[in-house]
């Protein structure tokens, strides 16, 4: 049964652009991981400040297989570094993870 993660970060509005930046950047870094089936990242189209990261899981297991893998450790924490370079500065002020499973819908 597919699990839905979303990773709600508020992100001052000046730093937005930043976020989708550094996201574009790592594009594809989740993709080969078992039991991954998809990711968007969502910007708020109004006065909120918190944009929305889902990622579409076949199960729980996979999902805490890719956070306690070395690619996830790699994204997250600035292990991907070249010499000489300094840790980005974080752009979100805060981020709560969600948890969902789908309970109903449609196919378009």
């Amino acid at each position: 049964m597919t699990i839905i993660k979303i990773n709600a970060i508020t992100v001052p509005g000046d730093n937005g652009d930043e976020l989708a930046r550094r996201f574009a950047a790592r594009a594809g870094a989740v993709d080969g991981r078992p039991g991954f089936e998809g990711f968007e990242l969502l910007k708020p189209t109004d006065d909120r400040t918190t944009w929305l990261v889902v990622t579409r899981w076949a199960d729980e297991e996979s999902f805490q297989n890719w956070l306690t893998s070395p690619s996830f450790t790699q994204g997250h924490h600035g292990n991907s570094l070249k010499e000489g370079e300094a840790p980005a500065r974080p752009v979100g002020i805060s981020s709560e993870l969600w948890s969902y499973e789908i309970a109903g819908g449609s196919q378009a």
